[in-house]
């Protein structure tokens, strides 16, 4: 699968450009078009992930991607040497030869089970992740330490040490969305960051007087 992006950072669509045959797990919500005679399979699950599955014809195609808010995209490149914890809500497509796992003992060790905010990620090729606002790589050395507020964090590499803890011991937390909730993060490794948080957009929406059928 090769990945071509258009009309970044403000308003990212990505095509996935599909050999004859090969598949592609995508986020179903964010499925915008494909070339004529890729085949859908909806009720696919690819490690107990969600999604659909797109393959191409005989002759290939393609299938373009876009997230529901706006913002920047970013290929991630597996090579098959470790693997990525990323936000559930962050990510669009994955190559076929890519695995999802929820419940995967980095995730497991964070949120205790297969439902929290965190995928984890593994193997080879290309994974496309979706960034609202714009994205920024935060490079840690060795020892180094930083916090970061859950909604804005995209993903992070495996080799980055990591501790969930919440904001306040008083207030709601869920580890099915973040709410409430901050990331310890020990280099070495790559932390990839948003400057928006989704979460906060919903928030914000609601102390505004916003709702669904607004």
């Amino acid at each position: 699968m090769q990945v071509r992006t258009r009309h970044t950072p403000t308003f990212g669509v990505a095509r996935l450009v599909l050999a004859p045959a090969e598949p592609v797990l995508v986020d179903r919500a964010s499925l915008v078009a494909t070339s004529y005679g890729v085949a859908f399979d909806t009720r696919a699950k690819v490690g107990g992930v969600a999604g659909t599955v797109c393959t191409a014809g005989p002759e290939g195609g393609w299938v373009d991607v876009a997230p529901a808010l706006p913002g920047d995209l970013h290929v991630m490149e597996l090579d098959g040497n470790g693997g990525w914890c990323v936000a559930r809500n962050s990510w669009l497509a994955a190559a076929g030869t890519v695995a999802m796992d929820p419940s995967a003992p980095p995730v497991r060790a964070l949120h205790g089970g297969d439902n929290g905010f965190l995928h984890y990620l593994y193997g080879t090729g290309p994974v496309v992740l979706a960034c609202y606002g714009v994205l920024d790589l935060v490079t840690l050395d060795a020892g180094e330490l930083v916090t970061l507020e859950s909604g804005h964090v995209v993903g992070f590499a495996d080799t980055v040490q990591c501790r969930l803890r919440a904001v306040s011991p008083g207030s709601f937390q869920s580890v099915r969305n973040g709410e409430g909730l901050v990331l310890d993060f020990a280099g070495p490794g790559l932390v990839l960051t948003r400057t928006r948080s989704p979460r906060s957009l919903v928030t914000w929406l609601r102390d505004n007087g916003f709702s669904a059928r607004s």
